[in-house]
């Protein structure tokens, strides 16, 4: 696939938010406002970032999609929020890009699967 790391990552982005949505709506549902606040919960950089650290020590990644998220996490944006220091940033960018390249190459599974394994590590809550 000869798309760039940030064009994979564009596509990861929409791919996780859509993910999070969902989880959010078949979890509790609830105002507008409440689901919203839960899906920023799931999809923010510092939550992707403990994210795609704990698949990394769980050694759930292939070397093909360990490749993809590195080649995601060392590109270039300058883009990055305030809210995220730039470390948490790349390693967001690295997941989202790899959710994007399963998702583009049609591993929908893998993609849910993934997702599942994130879910269960809780990344969105603080560590103690």
């Amino acid at each position: 696939m000869g798309l760039s790391s940030l064009a994979l990552a564009h596509v990861g982005d929409g791919v996780y938010e859509l993910l999070a949505r969902t989880y959010v709506v078949e979890q509790k549902g609830g105002l507008a406002r409440q689901m919203h606040q839960r899906t920023v919960e799931l999809v923010r950089a510092q939550t992707q970032a403990r994210a795609i650290r704990g698949l990394l020590q769980e050694n759930a990644l292939t070397e093909e999609e360990k490749q993809v998220f590195l080649r995601g996490r060392n590109c270039h944006s300058h883009a990055a929020p305030k809210s995220a220091s730039p470390e948490d940033y790349a390693h967001a960018t690295g997941l989202e890009a790899l959710f994007g390249w399963l998702y583009l190459t049609g591993q929908k599974e893998r993609v849910c699967l993934l997702f599942q394994q994130i879910l269960a590590m809780k990344p969105w809550k603080k560590e103690e």
